[in-house]
């Protein structure tokens, strides 16, 4: 056993860090499923550009009119002027008697995503325009 006696003199204390406490961000009901309408958007898109044609839709969008706001956000009367306009036009995607071109149904759909995104929360628009069937 070695022991070193050379800087005996010299204590130092290492300065005590204080204790960071984070928020973990928890999105709220409508973060969750505008998210979910976008994953779903995204594989729609895909069933399309390879030839499919969409006969039902998996989510229920009439949640739009319930889902829990993020905070500080409401249903405001802007919203509440598209979120119908956005349902009508995602359910036409879907909608097999239809004489409108698909890709035409759809692009709607997205534009109309777009549209209010534009008036109420602007952030996620560079996202959803990658939605967009060129």
């Amino acid at each position: 056993m070695f022991l070193c006696c050379k800087d005996e003199g010299k204590l130092t204390q290492e300065p005590v860090k204080p204790m960071v406490k984070y928020d973990m961000y928890q999105p709220s009901e409508m973060a969750d499923f505008m998210n979910l309408m976008y994953a779903y958007n995204q594989q729609l898109k895909a069933k399309i550009m390879d030839g499919e044609v969409p006969n039902s839709m998996s989510l229920d969008l009439l949640k739009l009119h319930s889902a829990e706001m993020t905070d500080g956000k409401s249903r405001s009367q802007n919203w509440k002027s598209f979120v119908n306009v956005f349902i009508a036009s995602q359910e036409a995607v879907v909608d097999t008697l239809s004489n409108k071109n698909l890709k035409d149904r759809y692009n709607e759909a997205i534009n109309n995503c777009l549209n209010c995104h534009k008036t109420e929360c602007t952030g996620p628009i560079p996202r959803i325009k990658k939605l967009l069937i060129q």
